[in-house]
């Protein structure tokens, strides 16, 4: 069977599986920029909180996805929990980067001049700092959304949703008239995922930066 005969007669599912797996990345990606974001602006002031901060998350980053998605089943049992959990940990890291970085790499005479004017600590953070720090922040979870992605295949071990089911029951099944298609057509709705994804994020980057720093 060709891929395009496949499409043709699994198109339905296939479209359910597409936004099975955009749902699990979207809600993903927002907790680990709510957590992330959160992380920086508490620890870019203070080294040793850099450091830690970046120290943990690097190293969830290191795990092997079938090995923490598998600790996860204990605790979290199966299905979207450990699938979330261990998407949120691996798209931690670039968020929680990049908020540190943009932060600190805001100019300190903008900072003195907010602070001279008579603006106490977190309203020069909500009204300077972060919107000056906000490409490379958003940068950072562009990264985390497109690495989520791929990952979010694997999910499919703790039969988590999305299009990794498929890659998985192909394998399964490999040398059966439909194995190869399934595999391709699921990589290629995750390709597509990954695109669309991206090119939300430059959309949104664009509109939410001010015009002013853009660059």
């Amino acid at each position: 069977m060709s891929l395009l005969d496949y499409l043709g007669v699994q198109g339905d599912r296939l479209l359910g599986l597409v936004f099975e797996h955009l749902w699990i990345v979207l809600i993903s990606v927002t907790l680990s920029t709510i957590v992330g974001v959160t992380l920086g602006v508490l620890t870019y002031r203070n080294a040793a909180g850099r450091r830690a901060a970046l120290a943990v998350t690097g190293i969830s980053l290191t795990i092997p996805s079938f090995a923490l998605f598998g600790l996860l089943i204990a605790p979290l049992g199966l299905g979207a929990p450990p699938a979330i959990v261990a998407l949120v940990m691996y798209g931690l890291l670039p968020i929680v980067r990049n908020t540190i970085v943009g932060l600190r790499s805001v100019d300190p005479a903008v900072v003195e001049s907010a602070q001279g004017m008579g603006m106490g600590r977190y309203r020069r953070l909500l009204r300077i700092e972060l919107p000056l720090a906000w490409p490379i922040i958003i940068t950072g979870v562009r990264v985390a959304a497109v690495i989520t992605v791929g990952i979010a295949a694997i999910a499919a071990v703790v039969n988590g949703p999305g299009l990794g089911k498929d890659i998985f029951r192909a394998l399964a099944q490999f040398g059966s008239p439909t194995s190869v298609p399934q595999v391709l057509s699921a990589i290629l709705g995750i390709i597509i995922i990954a695109i669309t994804i991206d090119l939300a994020f430059v959309l949104v980057s664009r509109l939410t930066t001010s015009k002013g720093i853009r660059a």
